[in-house]
This record gives structure tokens, C-alpha cells and sequence, in this order.
């Protein structure tokens, strides 16, 4: 543990750096402040060392993406009617009636007959690519990284200028974490 680390600088030569020895865990943990909760902010009860979910890096983007990812799984699957836009006898008239070849309604005596069927571009036409309810809604997502992200999203709760700018009032609370003695509930 007391040996050095070496490496060199810009300059070539070797310096120093800090001991190779890891710092305990229980001198890197700053203190909490644990409240009465009928007293309020005025009595501290004690100190209780910071949990070591709440020093967990954060991680805003891996926050955001499970997040995303694990609100696919509330998803109603839906679609347009399989015959949706197709419900005509509707054919082309085939090239030299100086029209476009996108098959018609047959008939006459109506605004319906002649107009164009059955094309994404058509009014009354199917859509482009219809919706299928097999399309894959749900996403796995692995307990690994759903942990992750909750240990992630703890950690920022316990950072006031976060929690701040999320939009919350927090002027009031004397400490985040705020902590609560159970005994006085």
C-alpha cells in the first residue's frame, strides 16, 4: 500500500504521483444529520454515515435511456383495420386515357366512381406501410442496468443543486438527504 505509482511526464521524466493505497470507505463517507421527526428541523437526533447508493456516479444518460426503454413496457399495441382503404372493386384503366394509372372506382352517377383507390396518395386510399399489432412494443431491458439507473437517479437526489434545478423547492429542507428518525413518527 505504500509503494508509488510512476509515470511520466510531458518531459519525459518519471514523478511521483499519490499512494497506490485505497482510502477506506467509512473516511470517504460524509455524515448525515438525522432529524426528530416531531420536533423538526431544531433537534438533531445523530449522524448516521451517507449510504454508498447515494455516492453511485450519476448517470444522466443511462438514467434517461432506461427510463425510456422500461416505459415501452406500458405500451397497448394498435393498428389500422387489415382492409382499411382497400373496400373498393377499384382497377386502372390501364394507359392512353392521357390519366394516371392508379386504379379507380368503377360506376357512374356519383362523385365516388372514377376517383382514384386504393394509393397512399389517394383520398379514402389504405396509408403507407399499415400498422401491424405484431410490431415488437415491449423492450427487455437486464436488471444490471435497470439497478444501475436507480442507483444513478438515488445519487442525484441527493444533490441540492440538482434537485434544484429539476424545478423542486427545496429552500426550506435543512439537508438533502433529509433524514428522518423513525422512532419519533
Amino acid at each position: 500500500q505504500g509503494r508509488r505509482q510512476h509515470r511520466k511526464s510531458r518531459s519525459g521524466r518519471d514523478t511521483a504521483t499519490e499512494p497506490a493505497g485505497r482510502m477506506s470507505s467509512a473516511a470517504a463517507r460524509p455524515q448525515v444529520s438525522v432529524f426528530d421527526g416531531k420536533e423538526g428541523e431544531s433537534k438533531v437526533v445523530g449522524n448516521i454515515a451517507l449510504p454508498s447508493v447515494l455516492t453511485a456516479p450519476i448517470r444522466p444518460d443511462v438514467v434517461s435511456f432506461i427510463h425510456s426503454q422500461v416505459n415501452k413496457n406500458k405500451r397497448q399495441a394498435y393498428c389500422v383495420r387489415d382492409q382499411a382503404g382497400m373496400d373498393t372493386a377499384a382497377e386502372s384503366w390501364g394507359t392512353g386515357r392521357a390519366v394516371s394509372r392508379i386504379p379507380r372506382v368503377p360506376g357512374s352517377g356519383t362523385h365516388r366512381a372514377g376517383q382514384g383507390a386504393f394509393g397512399n396518395m389517394c383520398r379514402g386510399g389504405r396509408m403507407f406501410n399499415p400498422t401491424r399489432i405484431w410490431r415488437k412494443w415491449h423492450k427487455k431491458v437486464s436488471v444490471n442496468q435497470r439497478r444501475f439507473a436507480l442507483c444513478s437517479a438515488l445519487a442525484a437526489s441527493a444533490v441540492p443543486s440538482l434537485v434544484m434545478a429539476r424545478g423542486h423547492r427545496i429552500e426550506q429542507v435543512p439537508e438533502l438527504p433529509l433524514v428522518v428518525d423513525q422512532a419519533s413518527l
